[in-house]
């Protein structure tokens, strides 16, 4: 795992070494062991030719002594940084050497370089892994960005004109002074939405994420872009339940045993809940010692999940640590705020940087549950939108709709039975966009135009992705957006952050794209089957794993914020809202605020998730403004 930098000036003007040096000392937390930095190209008498300098920071997980980064081809002429795992490295190496290739090391960076080599631009399609590359190809004069089918791995850049700068983060291209620093006020809007960015978007507007599976190419200043993979739901398998649920596991132990090929120590993070209960059971079946274990927990009752972690980690054996999260873990706020980069409201960001530390402290790659809710229908919002949409057929007459949907609006200020069920007649009369917006957004419309009124769209990119999959069936429509949208923009930047800047390398088994694609071809009521989620992988992990793992009620990676934002964090709230910079500077409105500490802070309303989205837009802001 790594962190790579570079810059291209296709016009040939000198690119400084000193800019790369400084890029990647910005991302040195990525790759402690290791810097490599390379120049490539200049003006050479009449041929012009672009300046490139390539940058890595290397943490040693495959080939420790020898993977030096960036890499060559024999000749020079194809140049690599890699940040990430290819997990089909040695399958690749074997095609490649029958073909003649020879190679230097025994890096999975390498098979890359040839890879480019005998495939073209269409090398990226042979890789099973995790990554973030570029490639300067200097025959061609070109540059080729690419990432990971579901976005695993960062890759930020900027371009104008004939330069362009790439990075792992958004603070390694922050540093160069080419790079303009205007908000994007559409980027806004998509964070008070959804608590975060999403591709192709930042908060910057000289900045651009590539999207996952993307290929990036920069030829004589010129930039093309092309998807090269996409999830399908189509056709269906024709299975049993009991040959889905084998079929899973098969393919779920063979994810999980390619991400145990390593030279360095591995462990994995446990929650006790069903995806990181099957990772652990399959580690402790393919492993001879024990599986080491990391678990995070919280005082207050409800928010713990230590109890059911322990219980997974007795019944394999694991070699178990535990850390408890406390309310003073704020603290650790504004060295996320800086290596995000740029808002983010996710607060399970706190503990998942707490047990990366901790994860860290014994081992260097840690496997995770990641995916399996995207892969298999775990949300309960796959399993209300099912019952909307047959709620909603019943709701045939424009008319009676029209009266349905009048009644559920009341429900403002209401709590209790009487308020979900009118929250949930509303959710079956809105378009499946409004209800995913209602349903994994946090701020509405008419709060962000109080807060921020001069964006005027906040929800196109969920929009043009659900009349894109307008044709999948209620399960399967939120299971493509959770995995297009959700996984890149939320749960996966939020992961590699967390756990990069600690050093520690996290791998996802449910994020095989085997294994996705499988899943997404099962009928969605092997998926989602009455008001059981995730039916077939808990059918598949029966017997595998503690049966409290299975059956009990799903808490995701919460954080007591209502709690802590009353108590503890009360002064933190009021000192950074009700005294805003962002406010003070223009970027945001302060009446809309003012009333949701307010109503918060008495018990009136819980606004705890739209007053965090806001703290982290504020801690932002005034990182930004002195960095």
């Amino acid at each position: 795992m790594c962190g790579i930098a570079g810059i291209v000036d296709c016009s040939g003007r000198p690119v400084e070494r000193q800019s790369i040096q400084t890029m990647c000392h910005a991302l040195r937390h990525r790759g402690p062991d290791d810097e490599g930095i390379i120049e490539v190209g200049a003006r050479n008498g009449t041929n012009r030719e672009a300046s490139v300098v390539l940058g890595n920071r290397r943490l040693s997980v495959i080939d420790v002594d020898g993977g030096h980064q960036p890499i060559s081809n024999e000749d020079g002429t194809v140049w690599t940084v890699l940040n990430g795992e290819i997990y089909n490295y040695r399958e690749l190496r074997k095609t490649l050497e029958e073909n003649g290739h020879c190679f230097a090391t025994r890096s999975d960076t390498e098979v890359i370089v040839h890879a480019y080599e005998s495939y073209g631009d269409k090398f990226v399609e042979y890789l099973d892994g995790m990554f973030a590359i570029a490639i300067w190809d200097t025959r061609r004069q070109q540059l080729l960005l690419a990432r990971d089918r579901f976005g695993k791995k960062p890759l930020v850049y900027a371009h104008r004109d004939s330069w362009c700068a790439f990075a792992s983060e958004l603070q390694a291209l922050l540093v160069l002074p080419e790079i303009q620093r205007d908000i994007d006020p559409a980027a806004v809007g998509s964070y008070l939405s959804y608590m975060a960015v999403p591709a192709p978007q930042t908060i910057y507007r000289s900045i651009r994420k590539l999207p996952p599976a993307h290929v990036l190419t920069l030829k004589d200043g010129h930039t093309n872009l092309r998807r090269y993979w996409k999830l399908s739901f189509v056709p269906k398998q024709g299975l049993s339940d009991a040959e889905a649920a084998e079929r899973s596991v098969e393919l779920l132990r063979e994810a999980v045993r390619k991400r145990l090929v390593s030279d360095v120590p591995i462990g994995a993070f446990l929650s006790g809940g069903v995806d990181s209960s099957a990772i652990v059971a399959l580690m402790a079946e393919l492993s001879d010692q024990p599986v080491k274990t990391f678990s995070i927990g919280f005082d207050e009752e409800a928010y713990n999940e230590l109890p059911y972690a322990r219980r997974v980690a007795e019944e394999f054996g694991c070699d178990h640590h535990e850390f408890i999260v406390q309310p003073k873990a704020v603290e650790v706020l504004p060295k996320l705020v800086q290596h995000f980069g740029e808002p983010f409201a996710d607060s399970s960001a706190i503990p998942t940087s707490y047990v990366a530390a901790l994860t860290r402290e014994h081992v260097t790659v840690a496997l995770t549950g990641d995916g399996g809710d995207e892969a298999f229908g775990g949300y309960g919002r796959h399993r209300a939108n099912a019952l909307a949409e047959t709620f909603a057929d019943t709701l045939s007459f424009e008319s009676i709709r029209d009266v349905v949907k009048s009644l559920a609006r009341s429900s403002h200020g209401q709590s209790g039975m009487v308020a979900r069920i009118k929250r949930f007649i509303h959710a079956a009369t809105s378009t499946r966009s409004e209800r995913y917006r209602a349903w994994a957004g946090v701020l509405s419309d008419d709060l962000i135009s109080e807060v921020f009124p001069t964006v005027t769209e906040t929800d196109v990119t969920v929009r043009e992705m659900f009349e894109k999959y307008r044709t999948l069936d209620a399960i399967d429509a939120f299971l493509a957006i959770d995995t297009e949208f959700y996984l890149p923009t939320d749960l996966l930047v939020k992961m590699d952050i967390t756990s990069m800047m600690h050093s520690l390398e996290a791998r996802s088994p449910f994020l095989d794209h085997q294994l996705v694609e499988f899943a997404a071809t099962l009928p969605s009521n092997q998926k989602v089957r009455r008001l059981t989620t995730k039916f077939i992988l808990k059918r598949a992990m029966h017997g595998r794993v503690p049966s409290e793992a299975l059956m009990r009620r799903k808490r995701g990676f919460a954080v007591p914020i209502k709690q802590w934002l009353q108590g503890e964090l009360r002064d933190v709230l009021k000192d950074h809202l009700l005294s805003s910079q962002a406010v003070a500077d223009g970027l945001i409105r302060s009446g809309a605020i003012n009333r949701l500490v307010r109503e918060h802070l008495s018990g009136m309303r819980d606004w705890s998730h739209q007053l965090w989205t806001l703290l982290m837009l504020e801690m932002w802001w005034r990182t930004s403004r002195v960095s």
